[in-house]
């Protein structure tokens, strides 16, 4: 069955957004690509942008979240816009309380995690980058949606 990753675009803060997503969920780096390390014709950044982020690759699971950075001659993301949620589905109560806690550290939270009326434990938040979370821990697929 086909996987869904994740993939956001920063406006320049990109490892340091993976950097604290690293910090939550654990694991390394499968990829990390500047800039300077893919010169393209046709596709110039300025020096002070050689070092931002190209590409970016986190495993979670099964999974893989991934990034860059915006160049500045492409125009900046609209943090405050609703560029999506990202949906994790925790495998116990447990995790569901570390990776909320974890993530929302810093954020703002729109829904406290809970016991939600659909049967399952749930909430959500956009984290110190902009970016929207679901976390979801049902105990009928335990991680397995």
């Amino acid at each position: 069955m086909a996987l869904i990753n994740p993939y956001i675009n920063f406006n320049g803060n990109a490892e340091e957004a993976f950097n604290f997503y690293k910090s939550v969920f654990g694991g390394e780096f499968a990829t990390i690509m500047r800039f300077k390390d893919m010169p393209t014709p046709g596709f110039e950044v300025s020096e002070a942008e050689a070092n931002k982020i190209m590409h970016i690759a986190l495993p979670i699971g099964n999974n893989v979240l991934m990034a860059n950075d915006i160049p500045e001659f492409m125009g900046k993301v609209n943090e405050n816009e609703n560029r999506s949620k990202i949906s994790v589905s925790a495998e116990s109560r447990e995790e569901a309380d570390q990776l909320f806690n974890g993530l929302s550290a810093g954020g703002s939270i729109e829904m406290p995690i809970q016991d939600s009326p659909w049967g399952s434990y749930f909430g959500m938040f956009r984290d110190k980058y902009g970016i929207e979370w679901m976390i979801d821990f049902d105990p009928k697929y335990k991680g397995k949606v």
